[in-house]
């Protein structure tokens, strides 16, 4: 036991040695760069601290090996996992003190409740008035849930609304005193009250008449704050907005059918032509009438008295009213459900007419189409920017972050640049789609852009015929960084570059980057000197081969046989004279203007 209690504790030593070893490589490394390339500004990271070596207990064993004893385990089939009893967790659960009513989903799901009960209401208590749905024998199920929603309209009032954030004076107040007086002096407090008015004490003297629960229907305020914060947490709102929507032609159908039978009640039922006759199921049979009274179908019989065409005629006003009311709506909804689809219709039908009147060749136009489709499928909109206008400045760049970050962080001409500068450049990305075969860019064209891969794939071409593929780049790669920051004439495309299918790019152009480096000179001049290098290593090559990449302008001049310059050595020992001295003294006057 002594033994393996050694061998444990001289392990855990090593491992500690090689760690710091590795430290100080690492530390070393960086200080060589710094002191080698002073115009790097790279962030100086404090080593990370590496876990204690491991003590051994006196039994042997490693004291982070021993399990705790307030660790709780659960047996599923032949494995054990380490879990925490629900209890446990329901015990330690603090309700928090404040709730923001923008952002919290729980606040959302007390919501739905509410707004559960809150329909239990407006729906069954006209059911319960006008059909004799409710009797001595099932009385006490329909007051349990009547008690129940009340509770729930209660815990509302007490719990919830007075721990709701508020904004005063553009701050968010969190305080319980100041959230509570808010709410008391609300609208919405006076409505809340209202609508538990105590009227069921009438029963003991009237019965139970489900006309005293009416004020329960008042409680809308919490109706419409759900669907506003429903709405903001749905992908696809106005999916919620056409259910809502129908919702309400069901439920002024449901009113209709109920005072329907009411109405025919108090004529008698089955007594004239018009009222309901008391045959099959009487909800039904009413909701049937009310929507071919409402739609204004027609077909209905004639009423006789004069109650019965003063009900009508209210009908009929109402149902011409309500329905026009809902087909507005419901216009309005798809519309605004489709007014992407609709904007994006609307710029392709203008640029084929545009192509036509042109006479634009087909070629070409099927290409523009394929472009508009491929684009609104692959994105939703046709021009990301124009989403992004209207939000503040600081949000567009929260945006760009989580977007574009990750892929601009990984471009090897950035890293060690100021953080800021990054932050701005990510702004100025802008989207393009390319289509297949597409050219991107061509050789021997000036750069201007640098190009990131965000989708799809490119070919680098080029060999004797410019077609052969040299390399294929993939989502993440970037190519054309050297020309942001090349001047003199030496930032021309070295190759074609193609789309190999559709790719989605993220460009950033030349004047954006230099408008943003007057802001941060250090971070320039980083930039300058890692193109340069860059520039350095991708001319190695060919400087090695002497392929074509070394021409020069002026060529060097070629050397003199070695027989001319022997004879030009004897003419100078002769004194310089004849055709072969005045060649001689020619030579040397090109030389010197040379």
């Amino acid at each position: 036991r002594i033994g393996s209690a050694t061998s444990l504790s001289s392990a855990g030593i090593n491992t500690r040695l090689q760690e710091l070893v590795r430290l100080f490589k690492e530390r070393t490394e960086k200080v060589k760069e710094k002191l080698i390339d002073p115009d790097v500004t790279s962030d100086d990271e404090s080593p990370v601290a590496s876990p204690a070596a491991a003590v051994p207990a006196p039994g042997g064993e490693l004291e982070g090996d021993k399990p705790s004893g307030e660790d709780h385990y659960c047996e599923m089939l032949c494995c054990t996992f380490k879990s925490q009893p629900w209890l446990y967790c329901l015990k330690s659960y603090q309700f928090p003190s404040s709730i923001d009513p923008l952002t919290n989903l729980m606040y959302v799901l007390w919501l739905f409740f509410v707004v559960m009960a809150w329909n239990w209401n407006c729906w069954l208590i006209p059911v319960r008035w006008a059909f004799p749905y409710q009797t001595p024998e099932n009385i006490h199920y329909w007051l349990l849930v009547d008690y129940l929603c009340d509770l729930i309209y209660l815990l509302d009032i007490l719990i919830f609304q007075t721990r709701l954030q508020f904004v005063q004076g553009g701050d968010i107040i969190t305080d319980k005193k100041a959230m509570r007086k808010n709410y008391l002096r609300s609208q919405r407090f006076k409505m809340d009250v209202l609508c538990l008015l105590p009227l069921d004490f009438f029963y003991f003297k009237v019965g139970v008449n489900p006309l005293l629960r009416f004020p329960r229907c008042l409680k809308y305020m919490a109706f419409f704050e759900f669907n506003n914060r429903l709405e903001a947490i749905l992908t696809k709102a106005y999916i919620y907005r056409v259910i809502r929507t129908t919702a309400y032609l069901l439920y002024s159908l449901h009113v209709n059918s109920c005072l329907y039978y009411w109405a025919s009640a108090y004529e008698g039922l089955g007594s004239t032509t018009w009222v309901y006759d008391g045959e099959g199921n009487s909800y039904i049979r009413c909701y049937y009438w009310a929507v071919k009274t409402l739609i204004t179908i027609g077909g209905l019989p004639d009423p006789k008295t004069l109650f019965e065409i003063i009900f009508q005629l209210l009908n009929y006003f109402t149902g011409v009213f309500a329905f026009s009311v809902m087909i507005g709506q419901m216009r309005d909804v798809v519309g605004a459900a489709t007014a992407g689809q609709t904007y994006y219709r609307s710029c392709m039908d203008s640029t084929i007419k545009y192509m036509n009147f042109y006479k634009i060749p087909k070629t070409v136009q099927n290409r523009v189409k394929t472009w508009y489709e491929y684009t609104w499928h692959s994105q939703g909109m046709l021009d990301e920017s124009e989403l992004l206008v209207q939000l503040p400045d600081k949000m567009r760049l929260d945006i760009a972050i989580d977007v574009n970050y990750n892929i601009v962080s990984k471009v090897a001409l950035f890293q060690g640049c100021d953080r800021q500068m990054i932050f701005d450049m990510l702004k100025r990305l802008r989207s393009v789609v390319y289509l297949p075969n597409d050219y991107v860019c061509k050789k021997g064209e000036i750069g201007r852009e640098m190009y990131i891969i965000q989708a799809g794939q490119v070919q680098v071409l080029g060999g004797p015929d410019g077609k052969s593929v040299l390399v294929t780049l993939k989502a993440g790669s970037v190519f054309g960084e050297i020309s942001l920051l090349a001047a003199g004439g030496g930032n021309r495309r070295t190759a074609n570059v193609v789309a190999h299918g559709f790719a989605n790019l993220f460009i950033l152009e030349k004047k954006d980057l230099n408008e943003i480096l007057v802001h941060y000179p250090e971070s320039q001049k980083l930039l300058r000197k890692k193109a340069k290098k860059m520039l350095k290593s991708n001319n190695k090559p060919k400087d090695e081969e002497g392929g074509p990449g070394d021409s020069l302008i002026i060529p060097p001049k070629a050397d003199t046989p070695k027989l001319f310059r022997a004879a030009l050595a004897a003419t100078g020992s002769m004194g310089g004279k004849g055709p072969l001295g005045r060649l001689r003294w020619r030579l040397k006057e090109l030389q010197a203007m040379q």
